[in-house]
């Protein structure tokens, strides 16, 4: 699966144990209702979260923001509240998630299912809304390392 480019977001969940995590195992599922898909282990401080959660938001990150992926990827970082202190973030109307700045686009999702697969659980969400940012070059993660897209040809 290393040779498998995919996009880098950050998935959220707001409310009392708002917490945010770097992933890229997520992805569209379907248009019609609009859902996506998210796997995360059940050894992650996420997975509670989202288990507990009814809502979850996702940033999808630019090229330019691998620092704040490194960040949000990193089990060092600090629990809660205190992981956004200096990182530029909106709460979600919707969902109370954390937004991050700057992201190509957020999604805001209401968890509609759980599912065990192997040692992550798949989760699926409604997209309740969803908003574009600036920018036009996304973050890849590929063979094991972050990459960028080119920029579009005119």
């Amino acid at each position: 699966m290393s040779r498998f480019a995919s996009g880098v977001v950050v998935l959220s969940v707001g409310g009392p144990d708002v917490h945010a995590m770097t992933a890229n195992a997520f992805g569209s599922v379907s248009l019609d209702p609009p859902l996506v898909h998210c796997c995360v282990a059940h050894t992650a401080v996420m997975h509670t979260s989202l288990s507990s959660s009814r809502g979850f938001g996702v940033s999808i990150l630019g090229a330019d923001q691998e620092p704040i992926a490194r960040y949000f990827a990193d089990k060092a970082r600090p629990l809660g509240r205190p992981q956004f202190d200096g990182v530029a973030w909106a709460p979600g109307p919707l969902t109370g998630a954390p937004l991050l700045a700057g992201a190509l686009g957020w999604l805001e999702c209401k968890l509609v299912e759980s599912r065990p697969a192997g040692d992550h659980s798949l989760f699926l969400g409604e997209v309740l809304s969803s908003t574009t940012g600036e920018g036009d070059t996304a973050l890849l993660f590929y063979a094991g390392r972050f990459e960028r897209t080119a920029a579009p040809r005119s």
